[in-house]
């Protein structure tokens, strides 16, 4: 039988009270929202947090919407929230189509996007999204807001900026035009960890890439970007040749580990490959 070590549990009534009671019970407190990663590592004893610190009911964590030029996405906003919202499949395509892609709608449903991120888990969906769209991370403490770019959010495997004691409240997400985005993704089956997948996001005028973004997880991209192929991108006409050596340079990039899931050869062939479809479509985008 799985049955968590003992621990205590509090109900944040807002971010300053969830900052006191993280002050309160030190390093090996934890928050929890969806919980879907932390619950189970918790009944196999993988991890063994003193307290939990429910945030669920801290509404300023759920906003959701355009402020100014920015998109605006709070740390509590649920998956199927981000995927239902018109808008931000309007600005950003490749939102949609990567909430499409995780799980299925029970964990969509209750699963948070800042969970998601801090989980930092390698084969992580969103993190290659926002990594593509160069979305930044507000992290709130003690001592006041820092704004992180997405891109040093992640220093490793399960491991992010965001010290004992603070705590991610949103993500913001410049609106530019000419732009478009994409997302591909291959799994062994629906809701499965990727065995490979690519996020793309472009900014042409005139036919020629003025910004370029690229995401790719699960294939051990470092930061989950390939900033060569980006490089490579800029000042260039969107056509297909172009396109795909792009993708030949963000798959060369990549350091893909063997698994149940495939062999090295496997993953990095679908690096490039995935990263070619999702350009292609935010290229195409980026002219409508």
């Amino acid at each position: 039988m799985q049955v968590p070590a003992s621990f205590e549990f509090e109900r944040a009534e807002s971010v300053p009270h969830a900052l006191e009671l993280l002050e309160r019970y030190g390093p090996e407190a934890r928050l929890v929202a969806g919980g879907h990663s932390l619950i189970p590592m918790m009944k196999l004893r993988l991890a063994q947090p003193d307290a939990l610190i429910d945030i669920n009911g801290l509404a300023e964590l759920s906003q959701l919407g355009v402020e100014g030029d920015t998109l605006v996405i709070g740390a509590l906003v649920r998956h199927a929230a981000l995927l239902a919202d018109e808008t931000v499949g309007a600005y950003f395509p490749i939102f949609h189509e990567a909430e499409r892609v995780i799980a299925d709608p029970v964990v969509r449903n209750r699963g948070t996007v800042g969970g998601s991120l801090c989980q930092a888990d390698p084969s992580e969906d969103l993190s290659a999204a926002f990594a593509a769209v160069r979305a930044e991370a507000v992290i709130v403490g003690p001592g006041g807001s820092r704004t992180v770019p997405i891109r040093e959010f992640h220093v490793g495997p399960y491991e992010t900026v965001v010290e004992p004691g603070e705590i991610l409240t949103e993500l913001r997400v410049r609106i530019k035009p000419g732009a478009g985005s994409a997302y591909e993704k291959v799994e062994r089956r629906v809701g499965d960890w990727p065995v490979a997948a690519a996020g793309a996001y472009l900014r042409t005028n005139e036919g020629m890439i003025i910004e370029a973004g690229l995401g790719l997880t699960a294939v051990g991209a470092e930061h989950f970007a390939a900033p060569d192929a980006e490089a490579y991108l800029i000042g260039k006409a969107a056509g297909e040749d172009v396109l795909r050596e792009a993708a030949r340079i963000a798959a060369a990039s990549c350091e893909p580990q063997a698994d149940q899931r495939g062999p090295v050869d496997y993953k990095r062939h679908l690096a490039g490959e995935l990263t070619y479809r999702a350009l292609s479509r935010a290229a195409e985008r980026s002219r409508s």
